[in-house]
């Protein structure tokens, strides 16, 4: 675990017989990162201050500011008594989208035919999901036996949220963790796209509830199949469907929920 991820502060623990004892816990980090395209200023994300390029470039993604044939783009992260200032430089022909989305956020506040404009950017039409999953059952259920230990700042803390590439054999590949959920996955997309990988029949295993927003960065990516801990939304199911992106939900290790016209093994 990085250091910059969690730090002690000291606590009075308090019990009902009348006992009090100092105790040092950690606490996840949580810091403003600012996000910069282009010069422009586009977004300030709450985050934990690790694997910032990593963060920085599955945003660009989930936005679709950029496709998953671009390459990879630098990330320079500048540290303020504030927090975090990271800039990268998006290719230029991607200008006209930075640009377009970022009339669109300006617009958030606004009323009137804006609201249309902006509901409609909320929910774009997503691409199929043309890749399909080798994992059965057996491999999900093995990587939710293991998925804690790949979660040091959530051992640490309580507080983290964690994203895995899990192969096709359910053997964790890769775990980014951050206190936000849409972060940890942002990472996760991140690190896969500036390493050259793709989910090779494997899956995302994510410890969050399965959100609209979650299962568009999964989408997006061109993620196989999705497998949250907690419960989906009625959108995050119905934006799945519409894709062909298979859901597994409410996994445990006993049981779990699964959502897709093609039955696990």
């Amino acid at each position: 675990m990085d250091d910059a991820a969690a730090r002690p502060l000291t606590f009075d623990r308090l019990t009902p017989d009348g006992g009090t004892q100092a105790i040092d816990r950690a606490l996840a980090d949580e810091v403003p990162v600012a996000v910069e395209f282009n010069g422009i200023g586009y977004a300030v994300l709450m985050a934990t201050p690790t694997d910032i390029g990593d963060l920085v470039l599955g945003f660009a993604l989930g936005e679709r500011l950029i496709g998953p044939g671009d390459a990879p783009f630098d990330v320079d992260t500048h540290r303020t008594g504030q927090g975090i200032v990271a800039r990268a430089t998006l290719p230029q022909d991607r200008t006209d989208a930075l640009l377009e989305r970022v009339r669109h956020r300006a617009s958030e506040s606004s009323c009137g035919i804006c609201g249309i404009e902006n509901l409609e950017q909320a929910i774009r039409p997503l691409p199929p999901v043309v890749a399909r999953s080798r994992a059965d059952r057996a491999a999900i259920f093995r990587a939710l036996a293991t998925l804690f230990d790949h979660q040091p700042l959530n051992a640490a803390t309580g507080a983290a949220h964690a994203a895995a590439w899990v192969g096709a054999d359910g053997a964790i590949r890769l775990v980014r963790e951050d206190v936000g959920r849409h972060n940890a996955f942002d990472k996760l997309i991140g690190a896969m796209a500036r390493s050259g990988k793709d989910w090779d029949g494997g899956f995302a295993l994510l410890s969050s509830r399965c959100s609209y927003e979650l299962v568009e960065k999964a989408v997006l990516s061109q993620c196989p199949l999705l497998v949250t801990l907690s419960a989906p939304t009625r959108l995050a199911a119905a934006r799945a469907e519409e894709a062909g992106l298979p859901l597994v939900v409410l996994a445990r290790r006993d049981a779990m929920l699964l959502r897709s016209n093609r039955p696990l093994a």
